[in-house]
């Protein structure tokens, strides 16, 4: 098996506190590299639509709520799992490429209701065919079987770590 990163960060530490238990070190070193480098990955494999950050998670989360494609601030908050000021800035940007239009809401005269445009649906179904056929690039080195194993690791270890967060 080949060196990494991680490896040298480790042997390091070995040397200069041999006393450490560096295992979780090693996993969780790795996970975090392997993540940073995906979404390196990811993004470039984005970056011929242009969208302004963010703006894939927010046109996906409004695309697979289905038709009309429409969803309150607070829902797409609490899909994309980031703040309100989070959401507002993303919004805000998508608002001006055209992608997405924000009207009121009939149900709740306070409320706001965000949907996609003709632009944004159709840009968030080129780029999501785009972004799967990068997330497999970015699989490759693993076969069917590591891609399973792996899964059900970080679905255990994701489990645990929501309970833990409440």
């Amino acid at each position: 098996m080949s060196r990494d990163h991680i490896d040298r960060i480790v042997a390091e530490w070995r040397r200069e506190r041999s006393d450490l238990d560096l295992e979780p070190l090693e996993l969780l070193g790795r996970l975090s590299r392997t993540t940073d480098l995906a979404h390196s990955a990811l993004r470039k494999g984005l970056s011929q639509y242009e969208l302004p950050a963010g703006g894939f998670d927010l046109l996906a989360a409004l695309r697979r709520t289905g038709a009309p494609y429409e969803l309150t601030p607070t829902a797409l908050m609490d899909s994309m799992m980031i703040s309100s000021g989070g959401v507002t800035k993303r919004l805000d940007r998508l608002v001006e490429a055209g992608l997405v239009k924000r009207r009121p809401d009939p149900t709740d005269r306070r409320g706001t209701l965000v949907g996609l445009t003709a632009n944004g649906k159709a840009t968030i179904d080129k780029a999501i065919e785009t972004h799967l056929e990068n997330e497999e690039l970015v699989l490759g080195s693993l076969t069917a079987t590591d891609r399973r194993a792996l899964d059900k690791l970080l679905r255990r270890l994701l489990a645990s770590l929501e309970r833990s967060e409440g």
